[in-house]
């Protein structure tokens, strides 16, 4: 994911340099400032308080984190319960 004003020409340089597929996008109702509202691993994506259901769904698809949640589902009810107690310790801290 790179900064919502990156031209195209650049994307498309920078995805066959790392030989990944780029998109532009914004987090926290539309900020271009991606590292600032973002945090994402293999396994999950932690954003802004701001960020909207379609940013959330935009970030999903690119990083492939609903594939992999539905992989997790098939591998084993441990890994769930791992998943929902973090997501559980986060909520009560907010």
């Amino acid at each position: 994911m790179v900064h919502p004003r990156t031209s195209l020409e650049d994307i498309e340089e920078l995805s066959s340099l790392l030989q990944v597929p780029l998109v532009a996008g914004t987090v926290n109702r539309g900020s271009d400032v991606l590292g600032g509202g973002m945090v994402v691993n293999d396994f999950s994506a932690f954003c802004g308080l701001d960020t909207t259901g379609t940013e959330i769904s935009v970030i999903e698809s690119i990083f492939k984190l609903q594939k992999q949640q539905q992989q997790q589902q098939h591998s084993g009810q441990q890994q769930q319960s791992l998943v929902a107690g973090m997501r559980a310790s986060l909520i009560d801290q907010l």
